[in-house]
């Protein structure tokens, strides 16, 4: 079957360790159940897998790919939960929670295989693309907000690094419960963008906010942190999930953080209760992930590209 995949490992320039081409179809396994993949979307957990963040060279070649939509043995339409090991179905009961790709093959490819236990219906009013974007970044985006920001409707939100598949989600969610959300950007492009999707105010990177926020969504990491944390009220939650500019910050705030009574809380993906949660107040609602491109599966290249220069607003997504 066709595929795109990692064939190598180059931390400096990850495509370079991308391939397309024939793969082996996946095989049977008990407790497992193969999907026909209709739509799979890029995150930049695929970008960090070629520079071997999570993947070793022992596990090459891995097809890439953490997100699908498509159908089932029966032609059911369904959607994919990527966390692999989280229950325990389908794998040992000692091995620990993985994403799609870091263990197993992932979605980039005519065909995935997974624990049955992994599969979820696709509501009817979302479209494989759409339904495609969910399990990963607006999976995470989601229970930063509601589960370890804990907001509540007419709290404010600030979401660091307008554009990006986690950002993009958190604006819509927020803005669709209630929530007064900000957001940054160095590009004004995308800060126009952010409030047509229902940001209140959107502003260049690092410029003080209207007011202090009950909550940050932090994606950028040390670029934006010291802004992320002077911009929380007393006893305010900064959600952090990734640090695509950097992991060490020029300046940790320790003193705000004790003296403003200020959490710090991690946050990796979400659970299969989520997920069904998030894709039934997408179905409800009316919300939908909000998609940069959409790609042939031979052009996957292409939707890397636009990834690993931060040129896309929203997902890109990938069909088969």
């Amino acid at each position: 079957m066709f595929a795109a995949y990692a064939a190598r490992i180059d931390r400096d320039q990850p495509l370079n360790g991308l391939e397309l081409g024939e793969r082996p179809a996946p095989e049977a396994r008990p407790g497992w159940t193969t999907v026909n993949v209709k739509a799979a979307s890029l995150n930049h957990h695929d970008l960090w897998s070629l520079r071997g963040v999570g993947l070793g060279e022992e596990a090459l070649p891995m097809i890439l790919g953490c997100d699908a939509a498509g159908t089932d043995a029966d032609g059911n339409e369904v959607v994919l939960h990527s966390v692999i090991g989280q229950s325990g179905h389908g794998v040992g009961p000692d091995e620990p929670r993985s994403i799609l790709t870091e263990r197993y093959q992932g979605t980039f490819a005519e065909q995935v295989t997974v624990p049955a236990w992994n599969v979820l219906p696709k509501p009817k009013e979302l479209s494989f693309a759409e339904a495609a974007c969910l399990p990963t970044a607006w999976l995470t985006a989601y229970r930063m907000l509601f589960t370890n920001a804990g907001v509540r409707p007419g709290d404010g939100v600030l979401v660091q690094g307008a554009g990006g598949g986690v950002a993009t989600a958190a604006i819509v969610l927020g803005a669709a419960a209630g929530l007064r959300v900000f957001a940054t950007s160095r590009s004004a492009d995308k800060r126009k963008r952010a409030v047509e999707l229902g940001a209140e105010a959107a502003l260049p990177t690092g410029e003080r906010l209207p007011q202090r926020v009950d909550a940050v969504i932090e994606t950028v990491g040390a670029a934006t942190w010291s802004h992320s944390v002077k911009s929380l009220k007393p006893g305010g939650t900064l959600v952090i999930s990734g640090a695509t500019s950097g992991f060490n910050p020029e300046r940790t705030e320790l003193n705000r953080i004790f003296f403003l009574e200020l959490k710090v809380v991690g946050s990796t993906m979400g659970s299969k209760d989520e997920l069904a949660s998030l894709l039934n107040f997408c179905a409800a609602k009316g919300v939908r992930p909000v998609i940069d491109s959409t790609l042939p599966l031979d052009r996957a290249r292409e939707g890397f590209a636009k990834l690993a220069e931060g040129e896309m607003f929203g997902k890109v997504v990938l069909t088969v």
